[in-house]
C-alpha cells in the first residue's frame, strides 16, 4: 500500500472530492499484479470490539467470504486500551496471539510508531486498489469511517444543538450521556469549546470537570448508551453519525446535529501485528473486508461510510449516513501524533479524576 506521511495536520479539512470522487489508492494499482490474495486456511484471530461490530464482522465478512475458503475467524474481544497493552506485551514474542488487530486511526498509528505492526504488502490484497487515498496508510487497511456529531432526543431537547457546548447547559443536568470507552473523543470535544486544539486537549479536562459538577450519566459501551437513549434516561450525547442512524433504525428516539466546531472523522482500521501467527489468513481477511459486499453490509447494518471507491452509494441508507455539502466543509482529521504521545496520560486522568 502506498506509504503516506504519518503526520496529520491538526485541523485538515477533508474535501468533497476526497470522499466522493477518489478513484484509486495512489501508486497501489501498479504494485498489485494479477495474483489474487494468497490462499490461506485455518484460524484467523481478530482482536476487535465486541457487540454490534463483532457481530457484523461475522455476518458480513467471516461467514459469507472466509468460511467458504476454509478460514475460521476467532474473536479476541476487548476495548482499544487492553488490546494495545497486549500488543506491547507480546511485541518481543516470536508468535503473538492476534492475526488482525482492529483499532481506531489514532490507535493504529500509536502501535505503528511503537513498532508492533507489519508494513502492509498491498500485492497480497487485490481489493486494496479501491481504497480511497484519503484513508490510505502503510501500516493499516481502513475498514469504515464516520463523523462525530451530537445525538439528542427532541422530546426533551427542543432546540436543536449547534455546539458541543450545549451539553453543558444546566437544564440538561444529569441527562447528558458520556461513554467510558470514548474517553479520547470526549476530552477532545471538550477541548474544542474551551480554547484547546487537536494538539492540546488539556483545556478539555477542566471543561469536563465542570460537567461533572453539573451532572452526567456514564455508560460503559456504545450499546449501553443506545439503551439509555431508548429508555429516555439520557437525552443527549456525543456519538458517531453512523451509530446515530443505526439507532434511529432500531427505534431509538434521537435526531442528529452537526456541531459548529467541526465534525471529526472516525476511521476504523485493521492492522497485522508483526508476529501474527497466520499472516496469510490475515491478508485474506483484509481482502475480504474491502470487498464491495461487506462494505455495503456495514452501510446498511451499522450506518458507516465505505472506505473504497467501488461501492454504489445509491440506497436510501447510504444517503442518510453520508454528509451534506455543508457538513463536508466541517469534516476534520485529528492529530495522530498528539494522541500517540498523550493517550496514556489522558486515560489515567479520565479514570482517576473524571470518573471517580
Amino acid at each position: 500500500m502506498t506509504s503516506r506521511s504519518p503526520k496529520t495536520k491538526s485541523r485538515a479539512v477533508l474535501s468533497r472530492r476526497g470522499f466522493l470522487h477518489a478513484t484509486a489508492l495512489t501508486g497501489v494499482a501498479a504494485a498489485i499484479g494479477p495474483r489474487a490474495a494468497r490462499a490461506a486456511g485455518g484460524k484467523v484471530v481478530v482482536g476487535t470490539w465486541g457487540g454490534d461490530y463483532q457481530n457484523l464482522i461475522q455476518k458480513n465478512i467471516a461467514a459469507p467470504l472466509l468460511q467458504p475458503q476454509g478460514i475460521e475467524v476467532i474473536y479476541d474481544t476487548g476495548n482499544d486500551s487492553p488490546r494495545k497493552t497486549k500488543m506491547m506485551a507480546e511485541k518481543m514474542l516470536p508468535r503473538g496471539t492476534m492475526d488482525i488487530s482492529a483499532l481506531n486511526r489514532a490507535g493504529s498509528y500509536e502501535m505503528y510508531k511503537a513498532g508492533t505492526l507489519l508494513e502492509i504488502d498491498a500485492s497480497k490484497i487485490p481489493n486494496a486498489k479501491h481504497v480511497l487515498p484519503k484513508f490510505a496508510t502503510s501500516w493499516s487497511v481502513p475498514h469504515i469511517f464516520s463523523g462525530r456529531i451530537i445525538l439528542y432526543n427532541p422530546k426533551f431537547v427542543t432546540e436543536k444543538p449547534t455546539s458541543y457546548a450545549d451539553l453543558w447547559n444546566p437544564k440538561y443536568a444529569g441527562r447528558v450521556g458520556i461513554i467510558d470507552i470514548q474517553y479520547q473523543t470526549t476530552i477532545q470535544s471538550a477541548a474544542m469549546i474551551s480554547g484547546g486544539s487537536f494538539t492540546n486537549y488539556e483545556p478539555g479536562k477542566a471543561k469536563l470537570m465542570e460537567l461533572k459538577k453539573i451532572g452526567y450519566k456514564m455508560m460503559p459501551t456504545n450499546e449501553a448508551m443506545a439503551q439509555a437513549l431508548k429508555t429516555e434516561e439520557v437525552w443527549m450525547c456525543i456519538m458517531w453519525k453512523a451509530r446515530g442512524v443505526m439507532w434511529q433504525n432500531a427505534g431509538v428516539p434521537v435526531e442528529i446535529a452537526a456541531p459548529k466546531e467541526g465534525v471529526v472523522t472516525y476511521i476504523s482500521d485493521f492492522t497485522i501485528p508483526k508476529n501474527a501467527p497466520n499472516k496469510d489468513g490475515a491478508y485474506a481477511f483484509l481482502n475480504a473486508m474491502l470487498d464491495p459486499k461487506p462494505q455495503e453490509g456495514f452501510i446498511e447494518d451499522m450506518g458507516y461510510n465505505p472506505t473504497v471507491d467501488d461501492v454504489e452509494l445509491a440506497s436510501a441508507m447510504a444517503k442518510r449516513v453520508g454528509f451534506t455539502a455543508e457538513e463536508q466543509k466541517l469534516l476534520l482529521v485529528e492529530d495522530s501524533d498528539y494522541l500517540a504521545q498523550n493517550d496514556a496520560q489522558l486515560k489515567e486522568w479520565w479514570d482517576k479524576e473524571f470518573k471517580t
